[in-house]
């Protein structure tokens, strides 16, 4: 039987640069690296899988799999006659994948890497890997190339990119122990990685193979838990609020002495994670920067008066200065935190009575002075003094049902700030809440891995801490769903 070469030719036509050095990629356990090196065209590299019997006549399994695993699922069914349910099924035998678990976690964690992220993976990796290859082109497939071909990357020696995920990205870290888990075992994983088994067998890969395709839904969690959980399915599921305070020379200029509110360089870092992560969660991002209190009022109350009949949940994130139950506007005045909340209790916004109100304030909650010059405190405030006496009740919720806040940060507290990096809570957050939701955990699981992680960062030189704290009155498992 003939080889369909048009269906090829359509497929090649279809794929971009960068698909097709992911698919040379995934190919790297059949072709060469050599011979991979060399294509530069799509058709090279069937071609190449032809040579070496991957593309056979009357079979492009194989092909179908590197399309599943790409994600080009309309020309796995168009061109190819299968389905993703097809594949997914077919991939969980054991066997019967021929992309390794160890490359397509690779793949998995490079399409994850953000482009901050990548630029400190080349600075770490500076002195190891030559500096030729890592010029601004370099993509994470690159490195990941490279740092094998040095011999500091492989199928049994993850130790060194385990350490770069845990100094860049937790999540990538996690992401990688949960794959030796699904591999070695509970026993094995206590082994040191030079001592544990090279080979596992075919049960061990699929295993995971299906694990990372197929997560469990956020539906499962209804059926397995006893707890109901909210409703989440309307498209678009809600408003995301984000109220983002960085220039604050309004407020310097209204009391220059003998304190001051420094810019909160950084904050555009955090809002950028929340409309990346909650649009991902099919919600509509609605971003305003640099207000005053009265603006803070104002617009929050056009959200209160917005009809959300046909929205499941309301999010509001605020990034600003403040102090103990109350945010900061960019004039230095004053707005009372329980004041938004309770703008969005039934009794005030009708549409949004029985479902969850999420509010999410990234701003201190006492004084502290500024710690360094990479790390920022988000109480507004220089003077060097901490208050730790104080008596503050957190009474920022309402006492009715259905509303979660989560705060950066404990009552009396600063919470801390990288110009470069963004907030640590911030940032926690929406890498969790990335990395999670898509396996159906619901918003308190995922605030408590927030809060261990959080908690083991501190500020040098005097190693403070931070500790966030979320409260809530739900009634109902909070769960976002990706799809």
């Amino acid at each position: 039987m003939e080889l369909p070469r048009q269906r090829l030719l359509v497929v090649s036509e279809e794929l971009d640069e960068a698909e097709l050095a992911a698919l040379k990629f995934l190919s790297l356990e059949h072709v060469p690296m050599r011979r991979l090196e060399a294509i530069q065209k799509a058709q090279d590299f069937f071609e190449a899988l032809q040579e070496k019997g991957m593309i056979e006549a009357g079979s492009l399994v194989f092909l179908k799999e590197l399309l599943y695993r790409l994600g080009r699922i309309d020309l796995l069914e168009a061109q190819l006659g299968s389905s993703r349910e097809e594949m997914e099924r077919e991939l969980q035998i054991p066997g019967r994948a021929k992309v390794s678990a160890y490359r397509y976690l690779l793949f998995q964690l490079s399409e994850d890497i953000t482009e901050d992220e990548l630029k400190s993976f080349k600075f770490l990796l500076g002195k190891e890997l030559p500096k030729c290859r890592l010029n601004p082109k370099t993509t994470m497939l690159d490195v990941f190339i490279e740092m094998e071909k040095k011999g500091i990357l492989g199928e049994d020696n993850l130790s060194m990119l385990k350490s770069l995920c845990a100094e860049i990205n937790i999540i990538l870290l996690k992401r990688i122990e949960e794959y030796e888990l699904n591999l070695f075992g509970e026993e094995e994983m206590l082994i040191p990685e030079e001592q544990r088994g090279s080979t596992r067998g075919p049960e061990a890969h699929a295993r995971w193979l299906a694990s990372s395709v197929a997560p469990d839904s956020p539906g499962s969690w209804n059926e397995s838990s006893q707890l109901e959980a909210y409703k989440m399915t309307s498209r678009p599921c809600g408003v995301c609020l984000i109220l983002n305070n960085h220039n604050f020379a309004k407020a310097r200029e209204a009391v220059p002495e003998p304190k001051n509110m420094k810019d909160r360089n950084g904050t555009d870092v955090d809002a950028a994670a929340l409309r990346r992560v909650f649009s991902k969660l099919h919600f509509t991002i609605a971003e305003y920067r640099d207000l005053t209190a009265e603006e803070i009022r104002k617009i929050v109350n056009i959200y209160r008066c917005e009809d959300h009949k046909d929205k499941d949940c309301f999010v509001c994130c605020i990034l600003s200065h403040g102090k103990k139950g109350i945010v900061y506007g960019v004039d230095g005045q004053e707005v009372p935190i329980q004041e938004l909340t309770n703008s969005f209790t039934g009794q005030n916004c009708h549409s949004l009575a029985g479902k969850p109100k999420v509010f999410f304030v990234q701003a201190c909650q006492g004084d502290a002075c500024q710690k360094g010059v990479t790390i920022e405190t988000d109480s507004g405030e220089q003077d060097s003094s901490v208050e730790t006496d104080a008596r503050f009740q957190l009474d920022c919720i309402p006492a009715e049902a259905d509303f979660l806040l989560g705060m950066a940060t404990l009552q009396d507290y600063v919470s801390y700030r990288s110009p470069r990096q963004g907030t640590w809570y911030i940032q926690a957050l929406c890498q969790h809440l990335e990395y999670s939701c898509p396996r159906g955990e619901d918003i308190l699981t995922i605030l408590t891995a927030v809060n261990q992680e959080v908690s083991r960062k501190s500020c040098k030189p005097n190693a403070e801490k931070q500790m966030p704290q979320p409260s809530f009155t739900l009634r109902k498992k909070l769960i976002f769903a990706v799809n």
